[in-house]
């Protein structure tokens, strides 16, 4: 079966052209191709399926066996490979995922995608939507792990992300990333996001349900925005850099929160051929 390498600023993917739908979903062998010494090596594998309304369907499994709604820097890399391999030749496509279609165009230099921008659509800030055993919006709220009050901001992006403002060491960091992760407020786990403002840029660094920690997230990048934009930490309406450990993501958060855009690059890594 041939397969290839994807990467979005670091966050990687082994991707299947999977149109008969035989690709393997196992959780077991997902977690032994996402193996970084004894498999392939990967964040997750992308799957690109047939759509009956988009130009395609993307697939997301975590290396931990289990299926993600979405994956900002996954679909930028299923963009590339629907364009460079004559899947979907357009410069505007329309991906399906299991949070939503997609709207993305891409960005061509010398017959081949170099960088990606997606409509993420809007964000979800009501609790049940997020999900999140609570009522409303839980925006600069609390909630107690590890002995400690942890304010942040919860948002949607088709999942479910915890942005956290709060000045904290790294060794609070590192104990935090997995334990807020799976805080029993989120019946569906969530991502977590530990963000430093720098002006009008804000670093971040991600602990991914289902991944760890990643060397980039583009959902969690757009959370983050959103929540800054909540918080007024950042002006929505605009243009923000959200630096990540694998590189720099631009992330416009529409005034009426309608629409978060996000903008990026994909890079295709290698092709090979396995037996199962």
């Amino acid at each position: 079966m041939i397969f290839w390498k994807y990467h979005g600023l670091g966050n990687d993917f082994i991707l299947f052209e999977d149109l008969e739908m035989q690709a393997p979903t196992d959780p077991e062998v997902v977690r032994r191709l996402c193996d970084r010494r004894t498999g392939i090596g990967g964040d997750g594998i992308l799957y690109i399926r047939p759509d009956e309304e988009g130009d395609a369907f993307m697939k997301i499994m975590n290396s931990d066996g289990s299926e993600a709604e979405m994956c900002g820097n996954g679909i930028r890399c299923v963009a590339k490979h629907l364009y460079d391999f004559a899947i979907a030749p357009v410069e505007r496509m329309r991906i399906n995922t299991m949070g939503g279609m997609k709207e993305v165009t891409v960005t061509i230099s010398e017959g081949e995608v170099t960088e990606a921008s997606v409509d993420m659509g809007a964000p979800m800030l009501d609790c049940k939507d997020v999900p999140m055993d609570c009522e409303g919006r839980f925006v600069d709220r609390a909630i107690e792990v590890n002995g400690m009050r942890i304010r942040g901001t919860a948002v949607s992006m088709g999942n479910p992300h915890f942005v956290i403002f709060q000045e904290l060491s790294d060794r609070e960091v590192q104990e935090l990333g997995p334990a807020v992760h799976a805080h029993p407020i989120f019946p569906k786990r969530t991502n977590v996001e530990f963000v430093r403002p720098r002006g009008e840029r804000l670093d971040v660094i991600v602990y991914e349900r289902g991944a760890g920690w990643t060397q980039a997230c583009g959902t969690g990048a757009c959370a983050t925005a959103v929540a800054a934009g909540l918080q007024g930490i950042v002006p929505l309406g605009r243009n923000v850099t959200v630096r990540l450990p694998g590189g720099d993501l631009t992330i416009n958060v529409k005034k009426d929160l309608a629409m978060v855009r996000m903008t990026g690059p994909a890079v295709r890594v290698f092709q090979g051929e396995m037996e199962l």
